[in-house]
């Protein structure tokens, strides 16, 4: 059973890890797809507070996050043990 956590993706910004499907790069043709369809659609959070996004975040409810923050690092706050100082 997957512990419900909450990380920080930045700038105050928080999103409940059990519900991250997966954390991806923008870069690709296919991601910038899916961020576009979802802006149209109105299920993008941007996260980034106007700055470059450098993930986007897939959960489970069909909502993208946008994160100015690298895929390594929100992976890394998602793998960390309960309590452990995710300051940025």
């Amino acid at each position: 059973m997957a512990v419900n956590k909450l990380i920080h993706v930045g700038f105050g910004n928080i999103v409940n890890s059990g519900k991250i499907i997966a954390i991806v790069s923008p870069d690709s043709a296919p991601v910038r797809r899916l961020v576009s369809q979802a802006k149209n659609d109105g299920r993008t959070i941007d996260a980034t507070q106007g700055r470059k996004t450098k993930s986007v975040i897939v959960m489970e409810n069909d909502r993208i996050v946008l994160s100015a923050l690298l895929p390594e690092t929100i992976r890394g706050r998602a793998l960390a043990e309960p309590g452990a100082d995710q300051e940025e």
